[in-house]
């Protein structure tokens, strides 16, 4: 019987190829456009690290079970918080609030601090109010909520298609 596709290493590459590609851009946005990252920001930021961590156990053993279904709850659960962060974003933007807007801190555990580890890719430096960009009429957050929906879909629709198609996740 030929593997599924969901068992095959190039499946999980692409989806953890996507996630880079989406970090890459966000640190071209960055730094050779100007746009600096607000909490909110940096939070989708952590969320889509989170996606590219809980591909990785599939991407190493594809054919494994366990590791497919780790990987698919963890890549939901980020996708989902993503989702949240991003879609609270959307909110701050469009309905500003002098007195009601985002921190400029983050709030990380006291042993988890990467704004200080890796202050390139995770210092706040912007305002979660300001609208720098646009793109077919959407602004950066509303097409990180487009892009986590996306991942989360792609985490629940392909393991029920082949639990339904071949009867196993």
């Amino acid at each position: 019987m030929a593997l599924a596709f969901n068992q095959k290493r190039s499946a999980w590459l692409i989806l953890t190829l996507s996630v880079l590609a989406l970090e890459f851009t966000a640190l071209y946005f960055q730094y050779a456009m100007g746009l600096e990252p607000c909490i909110k920001c940096i939070y989708q930021r952590l969320a889509l690290w989170g996606v590219f961590v809980a591909c990785l156990p599939a991407l190493l053993f594809p054919k494994e079970l366990y590791t497919r279904v780790v990987s698919y709850l963890g890549g939901l659960f980020f996708a989902l918080w993503g989702y949240k962060i991003a879609a609270e974003h959307v909110d701050i933007q469009a309905n500003p609030n002098p007195f009601a807007g985002c921190d400029f801190m983050p709030d990380f555990p006291s042993w988890f601090a990467p704004d200080i580890w890796f202050p390139a890719l995770f210092e706040v430096r912007g305002d979660c109010a300001t609208l720098d960009w646009q793109f077919l009429g959407l602004s950066m957050p509303q097409w990180m909520q487009f892009i986590f929906a996306l991942y989360a879909a792609v985490f629940i629709l392909v393991p029920l298609y082949h639990l339904i198609r071949f009867k196993q996740v």
